[in-house]
Protein backbone atom coordinates (compact mmCIF):
# COMPACT_ATOMS: atom_id res chain seq x y z
CA UNK A 1 0.00 0.00 0.00
CA UNK A 2 2.50 1.98 0.76
CA UNK A 3 4.48 1.41 -2.53
CA UNK A 4 1.32 3.21 -4.15
CA UNK A 5 1.12 5.77 -2.64
CA UNK A 6 4.07 6.65 -3.57
CA UNK A 7 4.08 6.09 -6.52
CA UNK A 8 0.87 7.71 -7.17
CA UNK A 9 2.64 10.62 -5.28
CA UNK A 10 5.14 11.16 -7.62
CA UNK A 11 2.84 10.56 -10.61
CA UNK A 12 1.27 13.76 -9.30
CA UNK A 13 4.76 15.57 -8.66
CA UNK A 14 5.17 14.88 -12.44
CA UNK A 15 2.09 16.24 -13.67
CA UNK A 16 2.30 19.52 -11.59
CA UNK A 17 6.05 19.98 -12.24
CA UNK A 18 5.79 19.61 -16.12
CA UNK A 19 6.94 21.76 -19.29
CA UNK A 20 5.79 25.01 -19.20
CA UNK A 21 4.97 27.43 -22.51
CA UNK A 22 8.06 28.89 -23.68
CA UNK A 23 6.97 32.37 -25.42
CA UNK A 24 8.84 34.37 -28.09
CA UNK A 25 7.65 36.55 -30.63
CA UNK A 26 7.88 34.49 -33.50
CA UNK A 27 8.16 30.75 -32.28
CA UNK A 28 9.12 28.90 -29.01
CA UNK A 29 12.42 28.45 -28.18
CA UNK A 30 14.27 24.63 -28.12
CA UNK A 31 14.45 24.03 -24.44
CA UNK A 32 17.19 22.68 -22.85
CA UNK A 33 16.41 19.67 -20.31
CA UNK A 34 17.08 19.22 -17.29
CA UNK A 35 16.74 15.86 -14.84
CA UNK A 36 15.90 15.49 -11.08
CA UNK A 37 16.05 12.42 -9.55
CA UNK A 38 12.97 10.91 -6.84
CA UNK A 39 13.50 7.72 -5.06
CA UNK A 40 11.23 5.83 -3.01
CA UNK A 41 11.91 3.16 -0.59
CA UNK A 42 9.97 0.64 0.76
CA UNK A 43 10.93 -1.31 3.83
CA UNK A 44 9.47 -4.58 5.15
CA UNK A 45 10.68 -6.70 7.66
CA UNK A 46 12.53 -9.85 6.25
CA UNK A 47 10.59 -12.12 8.75
CA UNK A 48 7.36 -11.68 6.73
CA UNK A 49 9.10 -12.93 3.77
CA UNK A 50 9.33 -9.82 2.29
CA UNK A 51 12.68 -7.64 0.40
CA UNK A 52 13.54 -4.39 0.61
CA UNK A 53 12.64 -2.67 -2.96
CA UNK A 54 13.52 0.71 -4.40
CA UNK A 55 11.82 2.41 -6.47
CA UNK A 56 13.78 5.13 -9.16
CA UNK A 57 11.84 7.96 -11.27
CA UNK A 58 13.40 10.78 -13.47
CA UNK A 59 11.38 13.80 -13.78
CA UNK A 60 12.45 15.86 -16.47
CA UNK A 61 11.87 19.67 -16.60
CA UNK A 62 11.97 21.80 -19.74
CA UNK A 63 13.68 25.46 -19.43
CA UNK A 64 13.52 27.75 -22.14
CA UNK A 65 16.47 28.93 -23.50
CA UNK A 66 16.42 33.01 -24.38
CA UNK A 67 14.66 33.25 -27.77
CA UNK A 68 16.75 34.10 -31.14
CA UNK A 69 16.72 38.07 -32.28
CA UNK A 70 14.39 39.32 -34.00
CA UNK A 71 14.51 42.07 -36.11
CA UNK A 72 12.74 45.05 -34.95
CA UNK A 73 10.13 46.57 -37.69
CA UNK A 74 11.38 50.34 -36.87
CA UNK A 75 14.70 49.19 -38.25
CA UNK A 76 13.63 47.74 -40.59
CA UNK A 77 11.25 50.37 -42.15
CA UNK A 78 14.46 52.45 -41.45
CA UNK A 79 17.12 50.66 -43.62
CA UNK A 80 14.48 49.56 -46.51
CA UNK A 81 14.02 53.59 -46.80
CA UNK A 82 17.94 54.27 -46.54
CA UNK A 83 18.60 51.35 -49.35
CA UNK A 84 15.69 53.32 -51.82
CA UNK A 85 17.62 56.92 -50.25
CA UNK A 86 21.00 55.43 -51.94
CA UNK A 87 19.63 54.24 -54.99
CA UNK A 88 17.96 57.90 -56.02
CA UNK A 89 21.58 59.32 -55.26
CA UNK A 90 22.82 57.17 -58.27
CA UNK A 91 19.75 57.41 -60.34
CA UNK A 92 18.96 59.30 -60.96
CA UNK A 93 20.69 61.82 -58.58
CA UNK A 94 24.27 61.17 -59.60
CA UNK A 95 23.42 60.47 -63.14
CA UNK A 96 22.04 64.25 -63.86
CA UNK A 97 24.77 65.66 -61.60
CA UNK A 98 27.31 64.51 -64.21
CA UNK A 99 25.42 64.91 -66.75
CA UNK A 100 24.50 68.52 -66.42
CA UNK A 101 28.49 69.23 -66.20
CA UNK A 102 29.03 67.15 -69.79
CA UNK A 103 28.99 68.91 -73.11
CA UNK A 104 25.52 68.72 -74.67
CA UNK A 105 26.75 65.78 -77.31
CA UNK A 106 27.55 63.60 -74.06
CA UNK A 107 24.80 63.99 -72.07
CA UNK A 108 22.92 60.53 -72.79
CA UNK A 109 26.36 58.82 -72.84
CA UNK A 110 27.04 59.01 -69.24
CA UNK A 111 23.97 58.79 -68.11
CA UNK A 112 24.28 55.31 -70.06
CA UNK A 113 27.43 54.82 -68.08
CA UNK A 114 25.99 55.57 -64.97
CA UNK A 115 22.79 53.54 -65.22
CA UNK A 116 23.99 50.40 -66.88
CA UNK A 117 27.14 50.42 -64.36
CA UNK A 118 24.72 50.59 -61.58
CA UNK A 119 22.30 48.17 -62.97
CA UNK A 120 25.80 45.39 -63.88
CA UNK A 121 27.10 46.23 -60.08
CA UNK A 122 23.83 44.62 -58.92
CA UNK A 123 23.55 42.03 -60.21
CA UNK A 124 27.54 41.18 -59.53
CA UNK A 125 26.75 41.75 -56.22
CA UNK A 126 24.17 39.31 -55.92
CA UNK A 127 26.03 36.51 -57.83
CA UNK A 128 29.77 37.08 -56.21
CA UNK A 129 30.39 40.39 -54.88
CA UNK A 130 28.49 40.03 -50.90
CA UNK A 131 29.69 36.63 -50.94
CA UNK A 132 33.33 38.32 -51.26
CA UNK A 133 32.78 41.06 -49.28
CA UNK A 134 31.10 40.04 -46.33
CA UNK A 135 31.51 36.55 -45.15
CA UNK A 136 34.57 34.64 -43.85
CA UNK A 137 37.44 33.79 -46.46
CA UNK A 138 39.44 30.69 -46.22
CA UNK A 139 42.68 31.44 -48.09
CA UNK A 140 42.91 35.25 -47.25
CA UNK A 141 40.49 35.60 -45.19
CA UNK A 142 41.82 39.50 -43.88
CA UNK A 143 42.13 40.49 -47.24
CA UNK A 144 39.04 38.75 -48.81
CA UNK A 145 36.19 36.83 -47.96
CA UNK A 146 34.66 33.61 -49.34
CA UNK A 147 31.55 31.90 -51.27
CA UNK A 148 29.38 30.85 -48.92
CA UNK A 149 26.84 33.35 -50.11
CA UNK A 150 26.97 32.95 -53.85
CA UNK A 151 24.07 33.83 -55.45
CA UNK A 152 23.15 34.39 -52.06
CA UNK A 153 23.05 30.84 -50.97
CA UNK A 154 21.33 30.55 -47.39
CA UNK A 155 20.24 34.41 -47.05
CA UNK A 156 16.74 32.75 -47.55
CA UNK A 157 16.78 29.11 -45.91
CA UNK A 158 13.55 28.38 -46.55
CA UNK A 159 10.58 31.59 -47.95
CA UNK A 160 7.81 29.15 -47.32
CA UNK A 161 8.48 28.65 -43.84
CA UNK A 162 9.06 32.55 -43.29
CA UNK A 163 12.76 31.63 -42.32
CA UNK A 164 15.18 34.48 -42.87
CA UNK A 165 18.78 34.69 -42.09
CA UNK A 166 19.78 37.83 -39.94
CA UNK A 167 22.59 39.89 -40.09
CA UNK A 168 24.03 41.58 -37.27
CA UNK A 169 24.33 44.81 -36.54
CA UNK A 170 26.51 47.41 -34.09
CA UNK A 171 24.35 46.36 -31.03
CA UNK A 172 24.02 42.82 -29.39
CA UNK A 173 20.66 41.52 -29.74
CA UNK A 174 20.09 43.49 -32.65
CA UNK A 175 19.31 41.76 -36.10
CA UNK A 176 18.21 42.86 -39.55
CA UNK A 177 17.02 40.42 -42.14
CA UNK A 178 20.49 40.08 -44.27
CA UNK A 179 18.71 40.42 -47.78
CA UNK A 180 18.11 43.93 -46.44
CA UNK A 181 22.12 44.51 -45.88
CA UNK A 182 22.47 42.45 -48.83
CA UNK A 183 20.41 45.54 -51.00
CA UNK A 184 21.54 47.97 -48.79
CA UNK A 185 25.34 47.63 -49.49
CA UNK A 186 24.85 46.18 -52.85
CA UNK A 187 23.91 50.13 -53.51
CA UNK A 188 27.00 51.40 -52.02
CA UNK A 189 29.14 48.96 -54.42
CA UNK A 190 27.16 50.38 -57.70
CA UNK A 191 27.22 54.39 -56.95
CA UNK A 192 31.08 53.65 -56.04
CA UNK A 193 31.50 51.74 -59.64
CA UNK A 194 29.53 55.19 -61.29
CA UNK A 195 31.41 57.84 -59.40
CA UNK A 196 34.58 56.71 -61.71
CA UNK A 197 32.44 58.00 -64.49
CA UNK A 198 33.15 61.32 -64.01
CA UNK A 199 37.01 60.69 -64.37
CA UNK A 200 36.61 59.64 -68.15
CA UNK A 201 33.65 61.39 -69.52
CA UNK A 202 33.30 62.43 -73.31
CA UNK A 203 36.03 60.09 -74.66
CA UNK A 204 35.89 56.08 -73.56
CA UNK A 205 34.23 53.44 -75.19
CA UNK A 206 31.04 52.16 -73.57
CA UNK A 207 32.48 48.31 -73.70
CA UNK A 208 35.57 49.43 -72.14
CA UNK A 209 33.54 51.01 -69.28
CA UNK A 210 32.28 47.56 -68.55
CA UNK A 211 35.18 45.66 -68.54
CA UNK A 212 37.00 47.98 -66.34
CA UNK A 213 34.24 48.19 -63.88
CA UNK A 214 33.65 44.07 -63.64
CA UNK A 215 37.38 43.91 -62.98
CA UNK A 216 38.12 46.27 -60.43
CA UNK A 217 35.03 45.77 -58.70
CA UNK A 218 36.48 42.19 -58.16
CA UNK A 219 39.66 43.04 -57.56
CA UNK A 220 39.05 46.54 -55.94
CA UNK A 221 36.41 47.15 -54.00
CA UNK A 222 34.70 43.91 -52.73
CA UNK A 223 38.57 43.01 -50.95
CA UNK A 224 38.85 46.59 -49.41
CA UNK A 225 35.11 46.61 -48.49
CA UNK A 226 35.84 43.19 -46.59
CA UNK A 227 38.95 44.65 -45.13
CA UNK A 228 37.20 47.71 -44.07
CA UNK A 229 33.59 46.39 -42.98
CA UNK A 230 33.82 42.91 -42.18
CA UNK A 231 33.55 41.98 -38.65
CA UNK A 232 31.96 38.68 -36.53
CA UNK A 233 29.23 40.77 -35.33
CA UNK A 234 28.79 41.88 -31.93
CA UNK A 235 27.24 38.82 -30.46
CA UNK A 236 30.06 36.60 -31.39
CA UNK A 237 31.40 38.45 -28.56
CA UNK A 238 30.67 36.62 -25.63
CA UNK A 239 33.95 35.72 -23.53
CA UNK A 240 37.33 37.03 -23.86
CA UNK A 241 38.85 34.65 -24.11
CA UNK A 242 37.32 34.71 -27.81
CA UNK A 243 37.96 38.15 -28.47
CA UNK A 244 41.56 37.73 -30.16
CA UNK A 245 40.30 34.62 -32.41
CA UNK A 246 37.21 36.88 -33.96
CA UNK A 247 39.74 39.93 -34.57
CA UNK A 248 41.64 37.62 -36.38
CA UNK A 249 38.77 36.70 -38.88
CA UNK A 250 37.89 40.40 -39.70
CA UNK A 251 39.17 41.86 -41.94
CA UNK A 252 42.50 43.78 -42.32
CA UNK A 253 41.74 47.65 -41.39
CA UNK A 254 38.21 46.68 -39.16
CA UNK A 255 41.32 44.97 -37.00
CA UNK A 256 43.46 47.69 -37.34
CA UNK A 257 40.86 49.80 -35.77
CA UNK A 258 40.58 51.89 -39.02
CA UNK A 259 36.85 54.03 -38.38
CA UNK A 260 34.87 54.85 -41.45
CA UNK A 261 31.40 55.04 -40.68
CA UNK A 262 29.61 54.83 -44.39
CA UNK A 263 33.02 54.88 -46.91
CA UNK A 264 35.10 57.05 -46.92
CA UNK A 265 37.89 54.93 -47.86
CA UNK A 266 36.05 52.03 -49.42
CA UNK A 267 34.13 54.55 -51.50
CA UNK A 268 35.44 58.45 -52.05
CA UNK A 269 39.19 57.31 -51.99
CA UNK A 270 38.65 54.19 -54.26
CA UNK A 271 36.62 55.37 -57.08
CA UNK A 272 38.45 58.97 -56.82
CA UNK A 273 42.04 57.12 -57.09
CA UNK A 274 40.40 54.35 -60.18
CA UNK A 275 39.38 57.93 -61.77
CA UNK A 276 42.80 59.43 -61.78
CA UNK A 277 44.77 56.41 -62.68
CA UNK A 278 41.79 56.22 -65.79
CA UNK A 279 42.13 60.12 -66.92
CA UNK A 280 45.73 59.50 -67.10
CA UNK A 281 45.52 56.01 -69.20
CA UNK A 282 42.50 56.96 -71.53
CA UNK A 283 44.30 60.93 -71.77
CA UNK A 284 43.10 64.01 -72.09
CA UNK A 285 39.71 65.18 -73.95
CA UNK A 286 40.67 66.74 -77.70
CA UNK A 287 40.98 70.56 -77.33
CA UNK A 288 41.26 70.24 -73.76
CA UNK A 289 42.85 73.05 -72.39
CA UNK A 290 42.29 75.09 -75.53
CA UNK A 291 38.57 74.90 -76.15
CA UNK A 292 35.70 76.24 -74.00
CA UNK A 293 34.28 72.56 -71.88
CA UNK A 294 31.95 74.56 -69.61
CA UNK A 295 28.66 73.04 -68.21
CA UNK A 296 25.81 72.51 -70.80
CA UNK A 297 22.73 72.33 -68.36
CA UNK A 298 23.79 73.95 -64.56
CA UNK A 299 19.78 73.51 -63.48
CA UNK A 300 20.22 69.22 -64.29
CA UNK A 301 23.65 69.93 -62.34
CA UNK A 302 21.95 71.82 -59.36
CA UNK A 303 19.14 69.07 -59.51
CA UNK A 304 21.29 65.97 -59.53
CA UNK A 305 23.66 67.68 -56.35
CA UNK A 306 19.77 68.53 -54.40
CA UNK A 307 19.13 64.25 -54.64
CA UNK A 308 22.42 63.34 -53.82
CA UNK A 309 21.93 65.49 -50.32
CA UNK A 310 18.78 64.21 -49.82
CA UNK A 311 20.10 60.65 -50.54
CA UNK A 312 23.14 61.15 -48.74
CA UNK A 313 21.08 60.96 -45.27
CA UNK A 314 20.34 57.04 -46.24
CA UNK A 315 24.06 56.93 -47.46
CA UNK A 316 24.99 57.85 -43.95
CA UNK A 317 22.16 57.62 -41.08
CA UNK A 318 21.55 53.95 -43.00
CA UNK A 319 25.08 53.04 -42.27
CA UNK A 320 24.05 52.74 -38.50
CA UNK A 321 22.26 49.43 -39.91
CA UNK A 322 19.12 50.50 -36.83
CA UNK A 323 16.93 53.59 -36.20
CA UNK A 324 18.96 54.78 -32.98
CA UNK A 325 20.89 57.25 -31.50
CA UNK A 326 23.84 56.53 -33.83
CA UNK A 327 21.46 57.24 -37.11
CA UNK A 328 20.76 60.01 -35.58
CA UNK A 329 24.15 61.65 -34.57
CA UNK A 330 25.00 60.42 -38.53
CA UNK A 331 21.94 62.20 -40.11
CA UNK A 332 22.50 65.64 -38.05
CA UNK A 333 26.29 65.73 -38.84
CA UNK A 334 25.60 65.15 -42.71
CA UNK A 335 23.36 67.90 -42.25
CA UNK A 336 25.16 70.09 -40.96
CA UNK A 337 28.73 69.53 -42.69
CA UNK A 338 27.03 69.88 -46.06
CA UNK A 339 25.59 72.88 -45.33
CA UNK A 340 29.26 74.20 -43.86
CA UNK A 341 30.65 72.68 -46.99
CA UNK A 342 28.48 74.93 -49.55
CA UNK A 343 29.25 78.15 -47.76
CA UNK A 344 32.96 77.47 -47.33
CA UNK A 345 33.09 76.71 -51.12
CA UNK A 346 31.03 79.84 -52.03
CA UNK A 347 32.62 82.15 -49.95
CA UNK A 348 36.39 81.26 -50.76
CA UNK A 349 35.02 81.18 -54.75
CA UNK A 350 33.85 84.63 -54.32
CA UNK A 351 36.58 86.13 -52.57
CA UNK A 352 39.46 84.80 -55.09
CA UNK A 353 37.27 84.44 -58.72
CA UNK A 354 34.95 87.50 -57.54
CA UNK A 355 31.74 85.76 -58.23
CA UNK A 356 30.26 82.66 -56.34
CA UNK A 357 28.87 80.07 -58.90
CA UNK A 358 26.20 77.67 -58.76
CA UNK A 359 28.27 74.73 -60.10
CA UNK A 360 30.58 75.52 -56.80
CA UNK A 361 27.95 75.33 -54.54
CA UNK A 362 26.78 71.97 -56.05
CA UNK A 363 30.34 71.06 -55.81
CA UNK A 364 30.66 72.28 -52.28
CA UNK A 365 28.12 70.53 -51.42
CA UNK A 366 29.59 67.11 -52.59
CA UNK A 367 32.47 67.71 -51.15
CA UNK A 368 30.80 68.42 -47.85
CA UNK A 369 28.64 64.64 -48.28
CA UNK A 370 31.76 62.97 -48.72
CA UNK A 371 34.18 64.43 -45.97
CA UNK A 372 31.52 63.84 -43.57
CA UNK A 373 30.87 59.79 -44.89
CA UNK A 374 33.60 58.70 -42.64
CA UNK A 375 32.84 60.31 -39.75
CA UNK A 376 29.21 60.79 -40.14
CA UNK A 377 28.46 58.32 -36.94
CA UNK A 378 31.81 58.98 -35.53
CA UNK A 379 32.30 62.50 -34.53
CA UNK A 380 30.15 64.94 -32.80
CA UNK A 381 28.72 68.12 -34.06
CA UNK A 382 31.76 69.86 -33.54
CA UNK A 383 33.20 67.72 -35.95
CA UNK A 384 30.85 68.23 -38.47
CA UNK A 385 31.30 72.05 -38.37
CA UNK A 386 35.14 71.52 -38.76
CA UNK A 387 34.89 68.93 -41.37
CA UNK A 388 32.66 70.67 -43.96
CA UNK A 389 34.15 73.95 -43.46
CA UNK A 390 37.00 72.26 -43.88
CA UNK A 391 36.10 70.33 -46.87
CA UNK A 392 34.55 73.12 -49.01
CA UNK A 393 38.08 74.46 -48.91
CA UNK A 394 40.05 72.09 -49.34
CA UNK A 395 38.22 70.58 -52.43
CA UNK A 396 37.93 73.76 -53.94
CA UNK A 397 41.80 73.75 -54.46
CA UNK A 398 41.47 69.96 -55.09
CA UNK A 399 40.03 70.90 -58.57
CA UNK A 400 41.76 74.11 -59.22
CA UNK A 401 45.41 74.25 -57.94
CA UNK A 402 45.99 70.32 -57.15
CA UNK A 403 44.08 69.58 -60.54
CA UNK A 404 47.22 71.80 -62.28
CA UNK A 405 49.92 69.78 -60.35
CA UNK A 406 48.53 66.59 -61.42
CA UNK A 407 48.42 67.87 -65.07
CA UNK A 408 45.21 64.66 -65.39
CA UNK A 409 41.92 65.53 -67.74
CA UNK A 410 39.46 64.51 -64.44
CA UNK A 411 36.70 65.49 -66.57
CA UNK A 412 33.71 65.76 -63.88
CA UNK A 413 36.60 66.20 -60.79
CA UNK A 414 36.42 63.16 -59.30
CA UNK A 415 39.55 62.69 -57.75
CA UNK A 416 39.78 66.25 -56.66
CA UNK A 417 36.36 66.14 -54.87
CA UNK A 418 36.18 62.42 -53.93
CA UNK A 419 39.60 61.01 -53.04
CA UNK A 420 40.67 64.22 -51.55
CA UNK A 421 37.27 64.56 -49.40
CA UNK A 422 37.66 61.04 -48.54
CA UNK A 423 41.10 61.67 -47.42
CA UNK A 424 40.26 64.92 -45.74
CA UNK A 425 37.16 63.25 -43.69
CA UNK A 426 38.94 59.56 -43.07
CA UNK A 427 42.09 61.85 -41.16
CA UNK A 428 39.60 64.20 -39.46
CA UNK A 429 37.38 61.14 -38.04
CA UNK A 430 40.81 60.05 -36.49
CA UNK A 431 40.75 63.52 -34.69
CA UNK A 432 37.22 64.16 -33.92
CA UNK A 433 35.97 60.97 -32.50
CA UNK A 434 37.80 61.73 -29.58
CA UNK A 435 35.42 62.73 -26.59
CA UNK A 436 37.56 65.48 -25.13
CA UNK A 437 36.56 67.21 -28.91
CA UNK A 438 32.95 66.30 -28.80
CA UNK A 439 33.27 62.79 -30.33
CA UNK A 440 31.55 59.35 -29.09
CA UNK A 441 35.28 57.56 -28.73
CA UNK A 442 34.67 53.69 -30.42
CA UNK A 443 33.95 50.58 -28.92
CA UNK A 444 37.15 49.48 -26.83
CA UNK A 445 35.63 45.90 -25.22
CA UNK A 446 32.90 44.14 -27.62
CA UNK A 447 32.74 41.75 -24.87
CA UNK A 448 30.97 44.37 -21.96
CA UNK A 449 30.06 47.01 -25.23
CA UNK A 450 32.02 49.64 -23.67
CA UNK A 451 33.82 52.67 -25.27
CA UNK A 452 36.61 54.82 -25.06
CA UNK A 453 39.64 56.02 -26.84
CA UNK A 454 42.81 55.80 -27.13
CA UNK A 455 44.74 59.16 -28.25
CA UNK A 456 44.17 61.55 -31.38
CA UNK A 457 48.23 60.38 -32.24
CA UNK A 458 47.11 57.18 -32.01
CA UNK A 459 43.63 56.78 -34.01
CA UNK A 460 44.85 59.13 -36.56
CA UNK A 461 48.06 57.08 -37.79
CA UNK A 462 45.68 54.09 -37.91
CA UNK A 463 43.74 56.07 -40.23
CA UNK A 464 46.55 57.34 -42.21
CA UNK A 465 47.82 53.69 -42.42
CA UNK A 466 44.11 53.20 -43.86
CA UNK A 467 44.19 55.57 -46.28
CA UNK A 468 47.57 54.23 -47.37
CA UNK A 469 46.70 51.22 -47.72
CA UNK A 470 43.24 52.03 -50.09
CA UNK A 471 45.16 54.53 -52.48
CA UNK A 472 47.66 51.38 -53.28
CA UNK A 473 45.83 48.68 -53.16
CA UNK A 474 42.91 50.26 -56.22
CA UNK A 475 45.74 52.34 -58.03
CA UNK A 476 47.19 49.51 -59.16
CA UNK A 477 44.07 47.45 -59.56
CA UNK A 478 42.84 49.99 -61.63
CA UNK A 479 45.82 49.95 -63.63
CA UNK A 480 45.84 46.86 -64.42
CA UNK A 481 42.05 47.18 -65.40
CA UNK A 482 42.39 49.52 -67.62
CA UNK A 483 45.11 47.96 -69.45
CA UNK A 484 42.86 44.69 -69.68
CA UNK A 485 40.01 46.59 -71.12
CA UNK A 486 42.70 48.46 -73.21
CA UNK A 487 43.64 45.24 -75.17
CA UNK A 488 40.37 43.43 -75.62
CA UNK A 489 38.63 46.56 -77.13
CA UNK A 490 40.54 49.53 -76.62
CA UNK A 491 39.66 52.36 -74.21
CA UNK A 492 39.44 55.64 -76.45
CA UNK A 493 36.87 56.48 -78.57
CA UNK A 494 38.08 57.70 -82.48
CA UNK A 495 38.79 61.24 -83.03
CA UNK A 496 35.82 61.45 -85.67
CA UNK A 497 33.69 60.09 -83.03
CA UNK A 498 34.95 62.21 -79.85
CA UNK A 499 34.18 65.58 -82.23
CA UNK A 500 30.97 64.33 -82.95
CA UNK A 501 29.60 63.22 -79.81
CA UNK A 502 29.16 60.03 -78.21
CA UNK A 503 25.37 59.98 -77.88
CA UNK A 504 25.03 59.74 -81.08
CA UNK A 505 28.12 58.05 -82.70
CA UNK A 506 27.96 54.85 -79.28
CA UNK A 507 24.02 55.20 -78.63
CA UNK A 508 22.06 56.39 -81.80
CA UNK A 509 20.14 59.28 -80.02
CA UNK A 510 20.22 62.79 -78.69
CA UNK A 511 19.42 64.23 -75.74
CA UNK A 512 17.55 67.24 -77.27
CA UNK A 513 16.20 67.88 -80.47
CA UNK A 514 15.37 71.34 -82.13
Amino acid sequence: MKKLIALLALFGAVMVGGPGMALAQDKPAAPAVTTTTVTDTVKVDAKAGTVTETVKVEEKKEEAKPAAPTPNKGDVAWMLTSTALVIMMSIPGLALFYGGMVRSKNMLSVLMQVFVTFSLIVVIWCIYGYSLAFTEGSVLPRLIGGFDRLFLQGAIPSAVKGEYAMAATFSKGVVIPEIVFVAFQATFAAITCCLIVGAFAERIKFSAVLIFMLIWFTFAYAPIAHMVWFWPGPDAYTDAKLVDELNAKAGLLWGWGALDFAGGTVVHINAGVAGLVGAYLVGKRIGWGKEAMSPHNLALTMTGAALLWVGWFGFNAGSALEAGNSAALAFINTFLATACAVLSWSLLEWLFKGKPSMLGAASGAVAGLVAITPAAGNVGIPGAFVIGLAAGAVCLWGVTGLKRLLGADDSLDVFGVHAVGGILGALLTGVFNSPDLGGPGFVTDWVKATTGYSSIAEQLWVQFQAVVVTIVWTGVVAFIAYKIADLLVGLRVSEEDEREGLDTTYHGEAAYHG
